[in-house]
């Protein structure tokens, strides 16, 4: 079936255009089976498919289908006041950050964020949740910040089996995939912050707990995603999913600071990354120790030149005792 540019009645060539597709058809039978991807390229071939493509219901259950945590009261009120709803939203929380873009807008201007997280085994949902986070307290301005989606004692039993060797944690662990939307309903808009695939795949060093990680690095930031896995029965546990954000040095940073991240990534610019989220994240734990060794070398410098103006010091107070 081809699909030219513009609208016709006629067949072209001895090929059906779209247009000699019942509308009813079009909307039931063809589009609602399409992914978000699949129906933003349809809605570019005619003015047709365009019009049909751009009703909210398509774009809704694309985003219920795509993180189910977004089929819920706050999140879908939230939607509805997008610039076009659904689909403005799909295409901020879908599409990849590729350039952080300043701009002059105050971060006070947002009182909360909204986190709609979904943790998935390749195309298994394992947890869906959201958690409302408030902005404006000197509490959490000042504190290190960090968003907790369980409370300690609560975890969430899974189907599969708790792996115990480190090679069945790495392959289950690679196979966990991980939707952190961060959305801000003052501003309207929405990001999805976490590389969806892991970065880091490990045992704690205490807890022998199977932790992964997923990031999204952001200049000299970084926003850490950890998923934590233990056993209970013989099955896999997800015992913790968080959010923290860290500056170059491993420092956590703060609420304000990472409020003033998250709006640069918020109103950046999406696309394609030309690196995937785990080479970013290596490339900049490279430049992390780099830093590290550096301040080392110029601490150790700094050492060295007290030690000498100590020891002359010393020598010249002795000359004068001597003479």
């Amino acid at each position: 079936m081809e699909f030219p540019s513009n609208e016709t009645t006629e067949n072209i060539g001895g090929a059906t255009t779209i247009s000699a597709i019942h509308q009813d058809i079009i909307e039931t039978h063809i589009l609602t089976r399409l992914d978000g991807p699949s129906l933003a390229s349809a809605a570019t071939t005619c003015s047709q498919l365009h019009a049909l493509s751009s009703h909210d219901n398509l774009w809704s259950n694309i985003c219920y289908s795509t993180w189910p945590s977004t089929n819920t009261p706050r999140v879908k009120n939230v939607i509805s006041t997008f610039s076009h709803g659904y689909r403005s939203f799909f295409s901020d929380s879908f599409a990849t950050v590729t350039t952080a873009q300043n701009s002059s807008s105050d971060p006070d201007r947002t009182s909360e964020l909204i986190s709609s997280v979904d943790l998935f085994l390749l195309e298994e949902p394992l947890l869906s949740k959201v958690v409302e986070t408030e902005t404006v307290t000197g509490w959490f301005r000042c504190w290190p910040f960090r968003v907790d989606l369980l409370d300690p004692k609560d975890s969430v039993q899974t189907p599969i089996n708790y792996p115990i060797g480190d090679d069945t944690c790495h392959e289950i662990g690679e196979e966990l995939r991980l939707s952190w939307i961060v959305i801000d309903p003052t501003r309207r808009r929405a990001v999805n912050v976490s590389s969806r695939s892991p970065v880091s795949v490990r045992r704690h060093w205490l807890t022998g707990e199977m932790e992964v990680l997923f990031t999204t690095v952001v200049e000299s930031a970084v926003c850490v995603m950890t998923v934590m896995c233990g056993g209970g029965g013989g099955r896999m546990q997800v015992r913790e999913v968080s959010m923290h954000m860290e500056d170059m040095d491993g420092k956590q940073l703060n609420g304000r600071d990472s409020l003033g991240i998250l709006k640069v990534v918020l109103e950046g610019k999406r696309g394609r990354l030309k690196k995937e989220g785990k080479e970013e994240y290596v490339e900049f734990e490279k430049k992390k120790k780099e830093r590290k060794e550096k301040k080392l070398r110029r601490e150790k410098r700094l050492d060295m030149l007290c030690l000498v103006l100590v020891t002359v010091s010393f020598l010249a107070l002795s000359s004068i005792f001597l003479f």
